[in-house]
């Protein structure tokens, strides 16, 4: 299933990074898209909407609903 999030709060390349890898450890065979421009955050993955979204907010980067 492919989500969308809009992210705010990633500034560079380490913020992607702890978002990918957050993410990463919810689901490691996930795919990441991340464009900081636009604040988005495309996620492919099995893991539910809800759980990928809580490993993105407790990276401290508000997500918005």
């Amino acid at each position: 299933m492919e989500y969308v999030f809009e992210v705010s709060g990633m500034t560079c390349g380490h913020c992607e990074r702890a978002v990918t890898n957050a993410l990463h450890d919810v689901d490691a065979a996930a795919k990441v898209q991340i464009d900081r421009s636009q604040n988005k955050v495309v996620v492919e993955s099995t893991a539910e909407r809800e759980t990928l979204r809580h490993a993105i907010a407790e990276e401290g980067y508000q997500v918005a609903a």
